[in-house]
C-alpha cells in the first residue's frame, strides 16, 4: 500500500511538472498577417574594411555568403578621406576631388552584394560647405579618426545647391562612369553600378543638429539634383538617430512641406538598446534591452500612424538595430553571451516589425572593433569569423522573408517569443529565448522529428547548428534563436 501511495505521488508530481511546461499552440489555417519585411544589415566604413585589414577577406566573404538585399553602406565622417571625396573647396583654378580611399571599399562592397539591392549613403557633407569659426584640418592619413569633423550648423550656400551638386557628382562617379567638375573638367571613373536606393544624410538630428525644416529643404534640393543623374533611384529620408521626436515625421512626411515634383519614397530611423546605467552587469542587460525594445516598438506604431495618415505610399526601413554599451570606445570586457543576447534582441525586433508591416529591418553593423563601436560588430575582429549576431541574421534571412504567412500562434510564457510561418519552403516556427536561462516548451505533436536550426550560447562563432527533435518537447538554451522546420 505504501509503495502504491509513493508511486501515485510521484506520478502526480510528474503530471504537474508536465502540465506546468509552457506550451506553444499553432493554428496553421488562420493567417494573421503576410510579411513584407526583409532582414538585412548595414555596413559602416572603417579601416577594418580596407584591403590591408587582417579581417578584410573574412568580412567580405561573410557579406557575400549572406546574400542579403537592401544592404546599407555608410561611409561616415570620422574617416574623412573615405567619406568626403572633395576635402577642400575648389578655387578659381583647381578642384580637389579624390576617390582613392572611397573607391576601394565601395568596389569590394558592390562585388560582395552583386545581384542584390543596396542602399548607399555617403552621409557626410564636406565641412567647408558650412560656416565655421576656422577651417577644419583633415589629416593626410586616411585611417586617422576625426570625431570633430562635423562642425558648423549653417550652410555657406543657404539654397543647398552647392551640397546638391556635390552629391550629384558623387552619384555620377559611381553610376555614369564619371562627372564634370566645377571648372568644367571631366573626371573618369569607369564605374557603372546600379544603385537602386540612396539615403540622404545620416542622423541629421545629431550631425550638425539640423532641424526637420532645414533637413526637408536640403532633401528636396539634393534629390532633385540627383534624380537628374539617375531618375530610377529611389530616395530615403529622415534617417534620425532618435525617433522620439514626432516633429521629424510630422514635418517631413507632409507633402505640403516639400517642393513641387518631390515624391516621398522612403523613410528610415534607428534603434539601439543600451544598459540602463553605466556599469550595469550583463546579468541584467536582458531586462534593459528587451524593455527598451518594447518601448521602441510602441514608438514604431505611433510613427506608422503618422506615415499612413500623411504619406501611406512611402516605405520604411529601420536600418540600424543593435546594442551599444558605452559611446564609441567601449573599454570593458564583452562577455560571450552578450553577442547572443544582442542577436536575440534583433530577432525579437525583426519579428515584431514583421507584424507591423515594416519593409526592412537592418541589423547594425558588419564590422566594429575596439575604439569603433566594438559592441555592434557582427564579425569577430580577432579571428575574422562572424559572431552570433551575424549567424542570427543569417538564420532569419535563410528561412523567413516577404510573402511568408504569419499564422495564429500562442506561447505559455512571456519569456519566449514564438511565431509560426507558412513559407514557400514549408511550415516553420521561430522561437526566441529572451532570458539567460534555459526554457522548456511543449510543442505541437507534429513537431516530433522536426529539424531544429539554432544559434545559442553553445554555438559561439560557429555557423547555425542543427539537430532533429525527438518527441515534441524542446529545451532552449540561454538567448537561443531557433527555427523549427515542421513537416
Amino acid at each position: 500500500m505504501r509503495r502504491s501511495i509513493i508511486i501515485t505521488c510521484l506520478l502526480a508530481v510528474v503530471s504537474r511538472a508536465v502540465a506546468q511546461t509552457p506550451a506553444v499552440s499553432i493554428n496553421w489555417d488562420k493567417t494573421t498577417f503576410i510579411s513584407k519585411t526583409t532582414p538585412t544589415l548595414q555596413v559602416v566604413y572603417n579601416p577594418m574594411l580596407r584591403t590591408h585589414s587582417p579581417i578584410h577577406d573574412g568580412t567580405f566573404n561573410a557579406l557575400k555568403s549572406l546574400s542579403a538585399d537592401y544592404v546599407r553602406y555608410v561611409p561616415w565622417f570620422p574617416y574623412v578621406r573615405a567619406a568626403v571625396v572633395e576635402v577642400k573647396a575648389p578655387t578659381a583654378n583647381e578642384t580637389f576631388w579624390d576617390f582613392q580611399y572611397a573607391d576601394t571599399v565601395m568596389r569590394d562592397l558592390m562585388a560582395a552584394t552583386a545581384g542584390h539591392s543596396v542602399v548607399i549613403n555617403f552621409s557626410t557633407i564636406p565641412v567647408w560647405m558650412f560656416k565655421t569659426d576656422k577651417p577644419v584640418e583633415v589629416a593626410a592619413d586616411a585611417d586617422a579618426i576625426n570625431w570633430k569633423y562635423n562642425q558648423g550648423k549653417q550652410l555657406r550656400d543657404t539654397t543647398g545647391k552647392e551640397v546638391a551638386a556635390y552629391f550629384a557628382r558623387l552619384l555620377s562617379w559611381y553610376t555614369k562612369g564619371g562627372f564634370t567638375d566645377e571648372l568644367g573638367k571631366y573626371h573618369k571613373s569607369g564605374f557603372y553600378y546600379k544603385i537602386p536606393y540612396w539615403e540622404v544624410l545620416n542622423e541629421p538630428d545629431l550631425e550638425h543638429a539640423i532641424s526637420p525644416k532645414m533637413y526637408t529643404k536640403m532633401y528636396d534640393v539634393i534629390v532633385a539634383e540627383m534624380k537628374k543623374v539617375l531618375p530610377t533611384t529611389k530616395f530615403i529620408g529622415i534617417s534620425v538617430a532618435h525617433e522620439t521626436n514626432p516633429d521629424w515625421f510630422e514635418f517631413f512626411l507632409n507633402p505640403a512641406n516639400h517642393a513641387k515634383g518631390i515624391s516621398l519614397e522612403g523613410i528610415s530611423y534607428h534603434f539601439y538598446g543600451r544598459p540602463s546605467v553605466v556599469g550595469q552587469p550583463i546579468e541584467s542587460y536582458q531586462y534593459s534591452f528587451f524593455d527598451q525594445a518594447d518601448g521602441f516598438l510602441d514608438r514604431v506604431r505611433y510613427i506608422e500612424n503618422i506615415r499612413k495618415r500623411l504619406a501611406s505610399h512611402t516605405f520604411t526601413t529601420i536600418n540600424e538595430i543593435g546594442n551599444i554599451l558605452e559611446d564609441h570606445d567601449y573599454k570593458g570586457i564583452i562577455p560571450t553571451a552578450y553577442w547572443n543576447l544582442s542577436g536575440a534582441m534583433y530577432a525579437y525586433i525583426y519579428l515584431e516589425l514583421t507584424k507591423l508591416g515594416i519593409d526592412v529591418a537592418g541589423e547594425s553593423q558588419l564590422v566594429g572593433y575596439p575604439t569603433q563601436f566594438p559592441d555592434v560588430s557582427m564579425m569577430n575582429w580577432k579571428t575574422s569569423k562572424p559572431n552570433a549576431r551575424y549567424w542570427v541574421l543569417k538564420l532569419l534571412k535563410d528561412n523567413l522573408g516577404p510573402g511568408d504567412k504569419l499564422v495564429a500562434t500562442t506561447v505559455g510564457t512571456p519569456e519566449v517569443s514564438a511565431q509560426a510561418f507558412n513559407t514557400s519552403t514549408g511550415k516553420k516556427l521561430l522561437l526566441i529565448n529572451k532570458t539567460n536561462t534555459e526554457k522548456q516548451l511543449d510543442l505541437p505533436v507534429t513537431a516530433s522529428g522536426a529539424k531544429i536550426n539554432y544559434v545559442d550560447t553553445t554555438t559561439g562563432d560557429d555557423p547555425v547548428a542543427q539537430y532533429t527533435l525527438s518527441g515534441h518537447n524542446i529545451t532552449l538554451k540561454p538567448f537561443a534563436v531557433s527555427i523549427i522546420e515542421i513537416k
